[in-house]
Protein backbone atom coordinates (compact mmCIF):
# COMPACT_ATOMS: atom_id res chain seq x y z
CA UNK A 1 0.00 0.00 0.00
CA UNK A 2 1.16 3.51 -0.82
CA UNK A 3 2.16 5.77 1.95
CA UNK A 4 -0.54 8.13 3.02
CA UNK A 5 2.01 11.22 4.30
CA UNK A 6 2.15 13.24 0.74
CA UNK A 7 -2.30 12.91 1.04
CA UNK A 8 -2.00 14.48 4.24
CA UNK A 9 0.09 17.08 3.56
CA UNK A 10 -1.32 18.20 0.48
CA UNK A 11 -4.97 18.32 2.49
CA UNK A 12 -3.06 20.20 5.53
CA UNK A 13 -1.44 22.61 3.16
CA UNK A 14 -4.51 23.09 1.99
CA UNK A 15 -6.79 23.49 5.00
CA UNK A 16 -4.19 25.73 6.89
CA UNK A 17 -3.65 28.25 3.95
CA UNK A 18 -7.77 28.63 3.82
CA UNK A 19 -7.89 29.67 7.28
CA UNK A 20 -4.94 32.28 6.50
CA UNK A 21 -2.46 30.48 8.29
CA UNK A 22 0.69 30.09 7.05
CA UNK A 23 2.36 26.37 6.32
CA UNK A 24 5.64 25.23 7.63
CA UNK A 25 7.41 21.67 6.80
CA UNK A 26 9.72 20.06 9.76
CA UNK A 27 11.86 18.03 7.17
CA UNK A 28 14.51 15.30 7.88
CA UNK A 29 17.92 17.13 6.26
CA UNK A 30 19.70 13.58 5.86
CA UNK A 31 17.30 11.79 4.03
CA UNK A 32 18.66 10.74 0.23
CA UNK A 33 17.12 12.95 -2.33
CA UNK A 34 16.43 15.97 -0.11
CA UNK A 35 17.77 18.88 -1.35
CA UNK A 36 17.65 21.81 0.66
CA UNK A 37 20.14 24.95 2.07
CA UNK A 38 22.37 22.61 4.25
CA UNK A 39 23.61 26.03 6.20
CA UNK A 40 19.94 26.44 7.09
CA UNK A 41 20.12 22.85 8.68
CA UNK A 42 20.25 22.28 12.61
CA UNK A 43 20.68 18.87 14.33
CA UNK A 44 20.03 16.94 10.89
CA UNK A 45 16.14 18.75 10.45
CA UNK A 46 15.59 22.21 8.50
CA UNK A 47 11.83 24.45 8.72
CA UNK A 48 10.83 25.37 5.43
CA UNK A 49 7.99 28.54 5.01
CA UNK A 50 5.62 26.92 2.09
CA UNK A 51 3.21 29.68 2.22
CA UNK A 52 2.01 31.10 -0.92
CA UNK A 53 4.01 33.97 -0.51
CA UNK A 54 7.03 32.34 0.22
CA UNK A 55 7.67 30.13 -2.71
CA UNK A 56 7.12 29.87 -6.36
CA UNK A 57 6.17 26.98 -7.72
CA UNK A 58 5.25 24.72 -5.11
CA UNK A 59 4.73 20.95 -6.21
CA UNK A 60 3.30 19.05 -3.50
CA UNK A 61 3.70 15.50 -5.60
CA UNK A 62 3.10 12.10 -4.08
CA UNK A 63 6.80 11.09 -5.00
CA UNK A 64 8.32 14.61 -4.12
CA UNK A 65 7.98 18.10 -2.60
CA UNK A 66 9.48 20.69 -4.74
CA UNK A 67 9.41 24.43 -5.27
CA UNK A 68 12.31 27.37 -5.29
CA UNK A 69 12.06 30.11 -2.66
CA UNK A 70 15.20 32.68 -1.57
CA UNK A 71 17.39 32.14 1.20
CA UNK A 72 19.56 34.87 2.44
CA UNK A 73 18.53 36.08 -0.60
CA UNK A 74 19.59 33.33 -3.02
CA UNK A 75 16.85 31.69 -5.15
CA UNK A 76 16.95 27.82 -4.75
CA UNK A 77 14.94 24.87 -6.06
CA UNK A 78 14.37 22.52 -2.61
CA UNK A 79 13.42 18.80 -3.46
CA UNK A 80 11.86 16.88 -0.43
CA UNK A 81 10.55 13.04 -0.61
CA UNK A 82 7.27 12.96 1.65
CA UNK A 83 9.02 10.47 3.44
CA UNK A 84 11.40 12.85 4.51
CA UNK A 85 8.87 15.51 5.64
CA UNK A 86 8.55 14.33 9.70
CA UNK A 87 5.66 17.11 10.09
CA UNK A 88 3.58 20.04 8.65
CA UNK A 89 2.45 22.99 10.77
CA UNK A 90 1.24 26.70 10.94
CA UNK A 91 3.85 29.05 12.06
CA UNK A 92 1.13 31.29 13.95
CA UNK A 93 -0.63 28.33 16.04
CA UNK A 94 1.34 25.30 16.17
CA UNK A 95 -1.49 23.29 14.27
CA UNK A 96 -1.52 20.83 12.57
CA UNK A 97 0.76 16.99 12.35
CA UNK A 98 3.52 15.40 13.31
CA UNK A 99 4.36 11.94 11.11
CA UNK A 100 5.87 8.55 12.49
CA UNK A 101 8.28 7.43 10.75
CA UNK A 102 7.50 4.79 8.15
CA UNK A 103 10.11 2.34 8.66
CA UNK A 104 9.06 1.36 12.36
CA UNK A 105 5.41 1.77 11.40
CA UNK A 106 5.80 -1.24 9.10
CA UNK A 107 8.05 -3.23 11.25
CA UNK A 108 5.12 -2.97 13.81
CA UNK A 109 2.40 -3.67 12.07
CA UNK A 110 1.06 -0.04 11.71
CA UNK A 111 1.56 1.34 14.73
CA UNK A 112 4.12 4.55 15.70
CA UNK A 113 6.30 3.73 18.49
CA UNK A 114 6.65 7.26 18.93
CA UNK A 115 6.41 10.95 17.20
CA UNK A 116 9.45 13.08 15.94
CA UNK A 117 10.56 15.53 18.78
CA UNK A 118 9.41 19.10 17.69
CA UNK A 119 11.97 21.45 16.27
CA UNK A 120 14.40 23.03 19.18
CA UNK A 121 13.32 26.90 18.40
CA UNK A 122 15.64 29.55 18.06
CA UNK A 123 13.69 32.22 19.00
CA UNK A 124 9.70 32.13 19.97
CA UNK A 125 8.12 29.78 17.91
CA UNK A 126 4.59 28.03 18.94
CA UNK A 127 4.24 24.60 19.87
CA UNK A 128 3.75 21.94 17.50
CA UNK A 129 0.19 20.09 18.51
CA UNK A 130 -0.79 16.64 16.80
CA UNK A 131 -4.23 16.74 15.22
CA UNK A 132 -5.88 12.93 15.16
Amino acid sequence: MTSNRPYLIRALYEWLVDNGLTPHLLVDATGDRVVVPTGFVEEGRIVLNIGPSAVRDLDLGNDLIHFNARFAGTPMDVIVPPESVLGIYARENGRGMLFPDDEAQAEDGGQPDDEPDPPKPSGPRPNLKVVK
